[in-house]
């Protein structure tokens, strides 16, 4: 337990010192997210996953990002779950400093391999993801290109780490509540990657309520940190973007 906790103080502090330096650009946003998630199960080897987030700037009143997951899972053992999807996801521009340096909404796609671990320590559940993902970005030439002038391949690696904690008793049980802590770090690699190796960081604590095993919602603090893939006036933009996120979970049994 002591590894995961240092782990997890390693990974807040990495993301910390990455926006600390005084000579880089900070915009400040306030996000909604709005998620749906189901695992659709066809045996106990086998399920679909459908996922759906609907982000917002401004909490509610624009749009950040849509974004839509798919994908088959692989349940290895009570404890190892592997996944292979397809993500589509439309970024809009939002901020003072666009993710798009003319200001545009893009389309972006991805495949992408999960592989997903647990554990139990104590009376603490113990998550940890691992993402790859292959991602498909459009270049404009111009600001008055309509559509994308050629398509940029970049590769993308996720760590999560998240921690739950039943509130009534040493185990989740169904109508009752708990509470979550997850830190995910994104880390872009390969010959297209630009200024953000480090891609961006996200932190979210949630209180959440187990309805059933097969249905549970969660709210609480998001925030993020995004690093620009490009620099203004020489010097690298970050966006901080904090506010909430609420989410939904549902497992069906086929």
């Amino acid at each position: 337990m002591n590894q995961i906790v240092c782990l997890f103080f390693i990974t807040l502090f990495t993301a910390s010192s990455a926006v600390a330096q005084n000579t880089r650009i900070n915009d400040y946003n306030k996000i909604g997210w709005y998620a749906a998630t189901g695992t659709f199960s066809f045996n106990s080897k086998w399920s679909a996953h459908l996922e759906y987030q609907w982000r917002r700037e401004n909490y509610i009143k624009t749009w950040q990002q849509s974004l839509l997951r798919t994908g088959i899972n692989y349940h290895a053992n009570n404890s190892t779950t592997l996944r292979i999807g397809y993500a589509w996801a439309e970024t809009y521009a939002y901020g003072d400093y666009p993710i798009n340096g003319f200001g545009k909404t893009f389309t972006e796609h991805r495949m992408y391999e999960v592989a997903t671990l647990a554990q139990r320590s104590g009376t603490v559940d113990i998550s940890h993801r691992i993402m790859l993902e292959q991602r498909w970005l459009p270049r404009y030439a111009s600001a008055a290109s309509a559509k994308p002038d050629e398509w940029l391949f970049m590769n993308r690696a996720r760590y999560m780490l998240r921690l739950q904690h039943a509130l009534k008793g040493k185990t989740l049980e169904d109508k009752e509540p708990y509470v979550a802590v997850y830190d995910e770090l994104f880390a872009g690699f390969g010959k297209n990657v630009n200024e953000n190796i480090f891609d961006q960081n996200r932190l979210g604590i949630l209180l959440g309520y187990r309805f059933s095993k097969n249905f549970r919602l969660e709210a609480g603090y998001l925030g993020q940190v995004v690093q620009l893939g490009r620099e203004i006036g020489g010097r690298n933009v970050f966006q901080h973007n904090n506010g909430f996120i609420l989410s939904s979970v549902v497992n069906v049994n086929l």
